[in-house]
């Protein structure tokens, strides 16, 4: 059943008259999407979209899809366990307003969020593609946590995933738990102070995805409490050479030294 008019809580802008009416529709068939949500935290699993609806993008709580007729738009569809998020992710949009370090919320529908396309590659694709990540991105994602901030947010889970690189500036695009209470969790402090003192021994170079993926478990099997970036980063720079990926004449110390 297509939502009603009321539903927007900002109406996005139309450039034809006519899609408003292509509004409704995809509406409708956004609400057929079907997908599952598990209390491990696992990535979604999809049950259904209907075409011409097409993925782009999805996580733990939620998938995003698109449709050819709303170029300008996506909708961010939860799955009915983590509506919870979807309520939270509406209100983070709400209290950050206009901010050109995130995407737009236009407004809501029983189980989506109707969201501006960002184009661009996450920063997780840049490593994986070897796209060059410029100093500028991270320090606009430093301002958006900054601006977060400033409006009463607690900007926690900022990752490889979520931060779109276009045309050289930065994107944050999930910010469903900006409103929960508790200290700002040190993924992205830590990410910030790899940059700096890792990054550059792997700038340009392809990073496998199943790399990635061994570097994500390795970092969350470690205690918090007792995490050192410089012992992590020489694990992965040993591992990153055994595989051929970085010379084994470099050392991270080089690095360290040098910047």
């Amino acid at each position: 059943m297509a939502l009603p008019a009321e539903i927007w809580s900002q109406p996005p802008p139309l450039p034809r008259p006519e899609d408003a009416a292509v509004v409704h529709l995809v509406q409708a068939q956004v609400d057929r999407v079907r997908l599952r949500s598990f209390a491990s935290n696992a990535p979604v699993l999809i049950e259904r979209i209907p075409p011409p609806l097409r993925v782009v993008g999805s996580g733990t709580d939620a998938v995003v899809v698109a449709h050819p007729e709303l170029p300008a738009h996506v909708f961010k569809v939860f799955a009915p366990e983590s509506l919870e998020a979807l309520d939270q992710e509406q209100l983070s949009y709400s209290l950050l307003g206009s901010s050109d370090h995130f995407a737009t919320c236009f407004g809501r529908g029983e189980r989506h969020l109707v969201l501006s396309y960002e184009p661009g590659l996450t920063l997780y694709q840049c490593l994986e593609q070897g796209v060059p990540v410029p100093e500028q991105v991270i320090l606009d994602v430093q301002a958006a946590r900054a601006y977060a901030r400033s409006r009463g947010l607690n900007p926690k889970d900022v990752h490889l995933h979520n931060v779109l690189v276009q045309d050289g500036r930065a994107k944050i695009l999930d910010v469903s738990k900006y409103v929960l209470p508790g200290e700002t969790d040190r993924t992205w402090d830590h990410l910030l102070q790899g940059y700096y003192e890792f990054y550059p021994l792997i700038e340009g170079r392809r990073i496998p995805a199943f790399v990635l993926d061994l570097a994500k478990r390795m970092y969350k099997a470690q205690a918090p409490e007792r995490f050192s970036l410089p012992r992590y980063g020489q694990r992965m720079a040993g591992l990153l050479r055994r595989l051929g990926i970085i010379s084994g004449s470099v050392r991270l110390s080089d690095v360290t030294q040098a910047s």
